[in-house]
């Protein structure tokens, strides 16, 4: 805003623009002391200048986060997610994964982590107001090679998942063509891909998922070969592209990681759900650049504790939930979360307590 159209007096006014001084921008550039220098107003004068050029400046009223949350209709962006393809666990979640920032799933082996990063795949695709986004899915294997007959097998039984889709929708989409796998074996080549190739799809709207499985084998197989300098700065670099992406494109990205030995001070967020001393891999380092991080736990059910499930994912932290879990199953059509089994709250011993529906 022109300075002259401030409320001001006209000899604070006369003043500003015999510095050159031409709107309020310019004006709150400068410190009190270089205003006083330049205008020769009075300290009083600047305070009422600064003031009346802030208060110009100001595109609107200042407003609560409370207030903010529900004006959902009025900025829907922030408040959409990619569902899970389940009722229970898309409550879990309230809604599923946020669009911008990286989901970390860690868990030990046959926890079914792939299982829950394949449906997705397939949930992405489906339109927004069936919790997908109209986009296909970028996988990149670093472990194992790409699981396509477990794909087939969950693309035949879409619509006994999704009895809430309608048959002629999940008819119509070719599920297949619409997953675009990459394979890499190092870490070198993981940064090449999220850095040159992954960008390209995203870019082009091929693609609304970024599925990384897994974070930690690259540099697992790197082993000493990678120094502990280099090892940070990869995890930098990756960490960061990542999170970029999904800030661009307003695209998901999800992360497959997998457990270690704990050696810190038992909490809720090392333990797993059973006590066994457990932590994501990679450290403190990776933690940083995770927005939320979810924790699939398995036992055997012959080592199970009476009435207590095999499989449980829980929320160990994200800006947006509160510590919850429930269990899940995974079946020929998919990972269903089993109704009834919500937890809410952390107990001491790092398992969740007090059962409470979650909201």
């Amino acid at each position: 805003m022109d300075v002259g159209h401030l409320d001001l007096n006209p000899r604070i006014i006369a003043a500003v623009k015999k510095a050159r001084l031409q709107s309020a921008g310019e004006v709150l550039r400068l410190s009190g002391p270089d205003l006083q220098r330049l205008t020769k107003l009075p300290g009083s004068d600047i305070q009422c200048l600064l003031q009346a050029a802030a208060t110009s400046l100001r595109t609107g009223s200042v407003v609560t986060a409370l207030h903010l949350l529900q004006q959902r209709d009025t900025f829907p962006a922030q408040h959409q997610r990619l569902s899970l393809g389940c009722p229970v666990l898309d409550s879990l979640l309230r809604g599923g994964l946020p669009l911008d920032g990286v989901t970390e799933l860690a868990g030990c082996s046959s926890a079914g982590k792939t299982q829950l990063a394949l449906q997705l795949c397939l949930a992405v695709q489906l339109p927004r107001c069936h919790g997908g986004l109209d986009g296909g899915a970028i996988y990149i294997c670093t472990e194992d090679a790409f699981p396509s007959r477990r794909l087939q097998q969950l693309i035949t039984q879409q619509q006994q998942l999704r009895a809430d889709v309608p048959r002629d929708v999940i008819a119509k989409i070719k599920f297949g063509s619409h997953i675009f796998v990459e394979h890499t074996a190092d870490v070198d080549a993981l940064l090449e891909c999220v850095g040159r190739k992954v960008p390209v799809l995203l870019a082009q709207g091929r693609a609304r998922l970024v599925v990384v499985d897994s974070v930690a084998a690259p540099f697992r197989c790197a082993g000493d070969d990678l120094g502990p300098s280099a090892r940070a700065r990869a995890l930098q670099s990756l960490g960061a592209t990542l999170r970029h992406l999904s800030s661009t494109f307003h695209s998901p990205v999800l992360c497959v990681n997998q457990v270690t030995a704990a050696v810190e001070e038992p909490g809720p967020g090392l333990l797993g759900f059973w006590g066994e001393h457990t932590a994501p891999a990679l450290g403190i380092s990776w933690s940083n650049h995770v927005l939320v991080r979810l924790m699939a736990d398995r036992v055997r059910s012959e080592e199970a504790p009476l009435g207590r499930p095999a499989r449980t994912l829980r929320v160990v932290f994200a800006p947006h939930l509160p510590p919850a879990s429930c269990s899940y199953t995974v079946n020929l059509e998919g990972v269903r979360g089993t109704p009834g089994t919500e937890l809410h709250g952390w107990s001491h011993r790092g398992s969740l307590a007090g059962p409470r529906q979650c909201p």
